[in-house]
């Protein structure tokens, strides 16, 4: 049987049976309860209350006597609160070495954005014109037209269920304009179009002026705005947009690759579907290749600030500076508030999904997640897509939601994109290519 020990625990690969024997630390275990892949199983006796120790730090308290042999888990296992002693900048690294130059074959923008996709994105403004956008996109992909265009990766539709009934100029609005205006500024999108209804809070002309956007190549031109209401129905606002498109496709294909150093490389990470074995395979060695890309001058990030929580004191350490840790404190402190307003609690996370996985509390999945983000200093902690600007590990504040999570992390200019998993996701995200990495041999 394989396991990897885990303190007063056990980590195991591979599902044990009631009365099976274990050898750990000279003396023979007897499995008491069936442990599924990825589980925990109790190598001496835990007291009630006594702390539960993975990773060398705290994932919870015992909420029940749990003999050796015994399945650790969420029937005998609380995440009680605990003091956490933020230390700020105490474990702070030197800056790594500069590495060995690396490359990649990539798009140089001209105006300080550099891209691994050449996309062509249709952006809605609004939960109305989703659909629209979609078949604007579909139709591209219904005939051969792009074949004649091969440096165009294609054509994406920007969607989102928003735009309407929200304040004007309020919060919500704004925060939808700063997302969309990522999605339209990144550095894999060569040139875009608006397209909304007509009538909805979130104009375009409001995203564009208080965005700056500019079309293509940085010129001074306002984008190209279609309207259903004005068109006049879904069917002619898809005609227009289609021969939109078509006339951007010649300027786009003119872009070509070319080699571009790893630190224009800006790496968003994410897991999602996690299990047991997230943090001890797949999350570790995304950490690993973080390091190495910080090495080269690039720059990480690490979003699902409520995945955090927990561990947070591990990365306030490793802050550059204190009002960098403090930021992260902060965020911490508002996702308490922002929980307890609703009567809900973080630890609410680990999902169903998850715990079947064999993550027991909060405390155990965010050490795990935060594992992706190496070893190197936290040079900075932005808001929810915000313009990631710094070079090195960075926090993004986004909520433990993976669709949203990494919308806000692409927006914020991520040119690619990992994506581990131990149940497994289906979530992609254009124009971020996403790699995805499995935790374990069945999910793989």
């Amino acid at each position: 049987i394989s396991a990897c020990l885990v303190g007063s625990e056990m980590c195991i690969r591979d599902s044990l049976l009631p009365g099976q024997e274990l050898a750990s630390d000279g003396a023979t275990l007897t499995v008491i309860d069936r442990i599924g892949l990825g589980h925990k199983i109790a190598l001496r006796p835990i007291r009630k209350g006594e702390v539960v120790c993975k990773y060398g730090q705290i994932i919870g308290f015992a909420s029940r006597d749990i003999p050796p042999g015994g399945h650790v888990h969420v029937h005998n296992v609380a995440a009680d609160n605990f003091e956490r002693d933020y230390a700020f900048c105490r474990d702070c690294p030197a800056p790594p070495a500069r590495a060995e130059p690396r490359y990649f074959m990539g798009y140089d923008r001209g105006d300080g954005r550099y891209g691994t996709r050449n996309y062509i994105a249709i952006i809605s403004t609004v939960n109305c014109s989703a659909s629209t956008s979609k078949y604007i996109s579909e139709r591209f992909r219904a005939t051969d037209l792009l074949q004649q265009y091969p440096n165009v990766d294609g054509v994406v539709a920007i969607t989102h269920k928003a735009g309407c009934a929200m304040q004007y100029d309020g919060a919500d609005h704004n925060q939808l304009d700063h997302t969309l205006a990522g999605f339209a500024k990144h550095a894999n999108i060569a040139a875009y179009i608006l397209v909304g209804l007509g009538c909805e809070t979130g104009q375009a002309i409001h995203l564009v002026e208080n965005q700056g956007l500019i079309q293509l190549n940085g010129s001074r031109k306002k984008p190209l705005v279609i309207s259903i209401q004005e068109c006049g129905g879904i069917r002619k606002t898809v005609d227009a947009g289609v021969r939109a498109i078509a006339e951007l496709l010649p300027q786009v294909n003119d872009v070509k690759r070319t080699k571009l150093s790893a630190d224009k490389i800006i790496l968003g990470t994410n897991c999602g579907g996690s299990d047991g074995n997230s943090g001890v395979t797949a999350n570790p060695a995304v950490g690993v290749a973080s390091d190495l890309l910080v090495a080269q001058g690039g720059a990480s990030i690490i979003g699902e600030t409520p995945e955090i929580y927990g561990a947070e004191h591990l990365l306030t350490r490793r802050a550059v500076s204190r009002a960098v840790g403090e930021k992260l404190v902060e965020r911490i402190k508002w996702w308490e508030w922002y929980t307890s307003i609703f009567g809900t609690e973080i630890n609410n996370n680990p999902s169903p999904g998850n715990k079947e996985g064999g993550l027991t509390t909060i405390y155990e999945k965010s050490l795990g997640a935060i594992a992706k983000g190496g070893s190197t200093a936290l040079v900075d902690v932005v808001g929810y897509a915000e313009p990631v600007k710094a070079k090195g590990f960075v926090v993004m504040d986004t909520p433990g939601y993976d669709p949203v999570s990494m919308t806000g992390i692409v927006a914020g200019g991520a040119n690619v994109l990992v994506f581990t998993t131990g149940r497994g996701s289906v979530f992609g995200c254009k124009p971020a290519p996403s790699i995805k990495v499995a935790t374990n041999t069945p999910m793989y």
